[in-house]
């Protein structure tokens, strides 16, 4: 069981200590993926069943009988963070150890290897996928064997999904400037579509598609963010699966950060988020759906 403090209710905080500790290497080369399998799968459960994880982690074994289905992700969670504090004890090296020292070192390593059998190995019928976060996850539908969400039970759904997903348009002075710097900074990949009845830029990253078009000079010049139009905060808002992550990548990429992750707040739930600016001056919010 892991011997460190950690807080009562915040799970990010703890995935916040692990990417910390596996970001310094030592680790698996599977161990950040598992990271964020977990995180994913964490995501899509409701708030009860997070709350139920983290009295695993602090060694609450009596959880209510709708857990017992979802226990192996709680085991593994607790299996990556036991795994992080070995990493991060290994990492503190002794000038002159003693043999007691030296035997608990090696036990540590050896716990190492079969800690990481389990990585990114299938989990609750989910596949580790890089790309995509998994569905809501429905403890009932799990004990009855089902691993897809009844989507006729969700408001505004049906059987058959005939919308697919949305594709906001961006008006810019310059397109292909935008596009270059959507690519280079934000992670974006750009197909130039000039054959069609509206031509523009599609940029593409993950489940998100933004069009990019260019401004009739006469009627927008120069073109102005949404925001400074209408005074709105954002102009445009994009849900991630874990923003810490995404922020790090940003700030790596020289992307101006408007406002950074905020320390969460245990007395009430709120979306953890931060903006950046693009090279068209818009305020873009990136924030995790809770």
């Amino acid at each position: 069981m892991p011997q460190a403090q950690y807080p009562e209710h915040d799970i990010n905080q703890v995935f916040d200590y692990i990417h910390t500790i596996l970001s310094f290497g030592n680790a698996a080369e599977n161990a950040l993926d598992e990271m964020s399998f977990l995180n994913r799968l964490f995501s899509a459960l409701p708030v009860e069943a997070v709350e139920y994880g983290m009295q695993f982690l602090h060694g609450k074994k009596d959880l209510p009988k709708a857990c017992d289905e979802i226990l192996p992700l709680y085991i593994r969670f607790v299996n990556l963070v036991d795994y992080c504090e070995a990493i991060d004890i290994l990492g503190q090296i002794p000038s002159q150890p003693s043999p007691e020292e030296l035997k608990k070192r090696i036990e540590l390593h050896q716990s190492l290897e079969e800690r990481e059998k389990s990585f990114c190995r299938p989990l609750l019928g989910f596949t580790f996928n890089n790309e995509k976060a998994p569905d809501k996850i429905d403890p009932e539908k799990i004990a009855s064997g089902s691993e897809e969400k009844n989507a006729s039970e969700e408001e505004g759904s049906s059987n058959l999904h005939l919308m697919d997903g949305t594709a906001p348009v961006l008006v810019c002075s310059d397109p292909l400037k935008t596009s270059s710097f959507y690519e280079t900074h934000l992670g974006f990949h750009a197909t130039h579509l000039d054959d069609e009845s509206m031509p523009h830029i599609r940029l593409q990253r993950d489940n998100i598609v933004i069009l990019l078009v260019k401004a009739d000079s006469e009627k927008a010049s120069p073109v102005l963010p949404v925001r400074e139009l209408y005074g709105i905060p954002y102009d445009l808002y994009i849900y991630c699966a874990e923003p810490m992550l995404l922020q790090m990548e940003l700030l790596n990429n020289g992307v101006k950060l408007i406002k950074t992750l905020e320390d969460a707040d245990s007395s009430k739930h709120e979306n953890r988020e931060f903006v950046i600016e693009d090279i068209d001056r818009r305020h873009i919010c990136f924030s995790q759906m809770m």
